[in-house]
């Protein structure tokens, strides 16, 4: 990531906007959004790969749920937040992985300027990718702020996507299931 670019943007846009870049308050800003952007967007240049390659055997095909992961991610269409919750649901191939390791998953690609529906495929098919489960269902239900703060102005509007794939991908009772148990 290149700090300088970003303090030179930020710079620009705050004098685009009127203010006075040596103003005291705004001197270190250029500085800190860029250490923001390196935080915000650290997904950029990580592989889910990482975190899902570590498994464990197991001989159970039982259904697997993590629900109410919390992220945070940045709209590709005007670089403001979207934040909310993801919900994943596998089933074993002889193998699982550490609960913690699909929080980090959807961190990896959260932390990315995204679309909702593109996070939503990603972290489905880097499970599918480095888990090889049965199949695999992803559904996140997020609020952006480029709609609640901007433009329509709907706060507490919520979108939610899903993400199919494997034997999730054709069986409307299982993917049923799956949303009773995340209720």
């Amino acid at each position: 990531m290149d700090h300088n670019k970003i303090e030179e943007g930020v710079r620009l846009i705050l004098e685009g906007i009127g203010e006075d870049v040596n103003r005291e308050g705004l001197v270190d800003t250029p500085a800190r959004i860029a250490r923001m952007y390196e935080e915000i967007c650290a997904g950029m240049n990580e592989d889910a790969k990482e975190q899902l390659s570590r498994t464990f055997s197991v001989s159970s095909s039982d259904i697997v749920i993590e629900k109410d992961i919390t992220f945070y991610s940045m709209c590709e269409h005007h670089m403001m937040p979207f934040y909310g919750k993801a919900h994943i649901a596998y089933i074993p191939n002889g193998k699982v992985v550490g609960i913690s390791k699909l929080a980090r998953c959807v961190e990896t690609y959260a932390r990315r300027l995204q679309l909702q529906e593109q996070l939503t495929a990603q972290i489905a098919d880097a499970i599918m990718d480095y888990l090889a489960p049965k199949g695999v269902m992803v559904i996140m239900e997020a609020e952006h702020m480029c709609m609640t703060m901007r433009g329509v102005k709907k706060p507490g509007t919520k979108t939610q996507t899903y993400a199919t794939r494997g034997v999730f991908a054709s069986d409307d009772a299982l993917q049923g299931r799956v949303l009773q148990m995340i209720k």
